[in-house]
């Protein structure tokens, strides 16, 4: 077997693979001996089927295979020991002749290579790049604040109805004459929150009433919703249009949630581990709060800004026809048509610049992933869905946090492979980050948000 490299130009070669009888015939021999002693074929015992009539039914496909094989396995072999740095994978030339396996003894076979540019990145303080901060103004510190009272608010017992109140009690259907309907529809334990009331008068109904108060409700207008009406009367939806509307309501229980007052109580419950004493305080750490969350944000916003300003800095010329004959090659299910294909590859040749980009840093600066950092990295993704829902990370010891960790990232192949790839790419735009000038910039949420809607 020989294979010839023809260099076409700095970014394309061909590959010619010959093979001659005396290079695939061993290979081909022993798989069909080892097919022989499987074969089955009535008038002869297993694995006594004479060879020339294996060779005729299974010869040329074993042929076929073993020589593909041989060709995939020389392929890699031959790219790995000449240490040729390849983009995608080798296509078939588009001069390949058909080979006639019936007849020939001798192929060749040809493919096309696309080599990685040579290029260089230029990372130093004459690069400049801007980075946002985001600063905590009062707007967003009174929405922390306000967040934080909410949370840790309760709900108190009133002596009558007001407008942000809370019933419990009862409904129950009416006859025409204004009677509890007997076997009519009941239920036990209704709440109704007044302020989700739409209709004017129907709220009125409520406001200043009473523990022990009954109520002449309009159903249509105390529920909003046909799904609201049906879930709090039990019945199925379609019922409805055949209700009329005489229902009443008895309160048995009236409540109010009552925010948390701004004071050590509550500054001790949002953050258990520091000592606060005044408002002033309390306002300093939700600012170190936000800019911890903020700053991930900034670094999000520099990491697009330093791509795009770093590929338009970096000349990387690629071998664009391969790679589309290669794009098309790959596309089984041919998607990839008309406009819409040099739509996607103009996006698929940015996305190549950059990874051509980050290896080469990464490789010049030796950068590396462990498990260990992708476990960190699972645990503080855990961390933010915990804060999503309410919950303090603070709360929960760090093998429970593994633990959950574990469950929705560690255990799971895409997504372990996801954090490996956002670590990695975390590493190379940090470095970017200390070895550029960033151009600080100060802004408020609305200002940084404005950043991305104009693009």
């Amino acid at each position: 077997m020989e294979i010839i490299k023809e260099q076409i130009d700095e970014l394309n070669a061909v590959l010619k693979i010959q093979l001659k009888e005396e290079d695939y015939t061993p290979k081909v021999d022993t798989s069909l001996t080892d097919l022989k002693k499987k074969v089955s074929l009535k008038g002869f015992r297993p694995g006594k089927v004479p060879m020339g009539l294996v060779k005729k039914m299974y010869g040329k496909s074993v042929l076929y295979d073993e020589v593909n094989k041989m060709i995939s396995e020389s392929l890699t072999k031959y790219m790995s020991d000449e240490k040729l740095q390849v983009i995608g994978e080798p296509i078939p030339n588009e001069k390949q002749e058909l080979i006639d396996f019936d007849t020939q003894k001798e192929f060749e076979f040809i493919f096309d290579i696309g080599l990685r540019p040579e290029f260089e990145i230029s990372l130093s303080k004459k690069l400049k790049i801007p980075y946002y901060e985001i600063k905590a103004d009062g707007k967003i510190i009174d929405q922390y604040i306000d967040s934080y009272t909410g949370r840790y608010g309760k709900l108190e017992s009133i002596d009558k109805v007001i407008e942000t109140a809370v019933t419990k009690g009862y409904i129950d259907q009416l006859d025409s004459e204004g009677n509890i309907l007997e076997n009519g529809i009941g239920t036990d334990g209704t709440s109704i929150l007044i302020e989700k009331i739409s209709d004017k008068s129907e709220k009125k109904k409520f406001i200043d009433a009473k523990v022990d108060d009954v109520i002449k409700i309009d159903i249509n207008k105390t529920f909003s919703t046909e799904n609201e009406i049906a879930s709090v009367l039990g019945i199925e939806k379609d019922k409805i249009s055949e209700l009329d509307n005489n229902f009443q309501y008895t309160i048995k229980e009236i409540t109010n949630f009552i925010k948390a007052e701004i004071n050590e109580d509550l500054f001790k419950k949002v953050y258990p581990k520091d000592e606060i004493k005044t408002e002033d305080e309390f306002k300093n750490k939700i600012r170190e709060e936000i800019k911890a969350i903020t700053i991930k944000d900034s670094d999000y916003k520099f990491a697009i800004d330093s791509r795009e300003k770093i590929i338009e800095k970096t000349d990387i010329a690629l071998p664009e026809d391969f790679l589309k004959r290669w794009l098309l090659l790959k596309d089984e299910n041919k998607e990839l048509t008309g406009d819409k294909f040099e739509e996607d590859f103009s996006k698929f040749l940015v996305d190549l610049k950059w990874q051509l980009i980050t290896s080469q840093i990464a490789e010049k600066n030796e950068i590396k992933v462990d498990y260990e950092e992708v476990k960190e990295l699972a645990v503080d993704l855990t961390k933010m869905q915990l804060q999503q829902y309410g919950a303090q990370p603070d709360m929960f010891p760090q093998e429970q946090l593994e633990h959950f960790a574990n469950e929705m990232y560690l255990k799971k192949e895409d997504e372990v492979r996801k954090l490996y790839d956002k670590k990695f790419e975390d590493k190379v735009v940090n470095l970017i980050k200390e070895s550029v000038k960033l151009d600080n910039k100060e802004v408020s949420p609305d200002e940084f948000n404005e950043l991305f809607t104009k693009k």
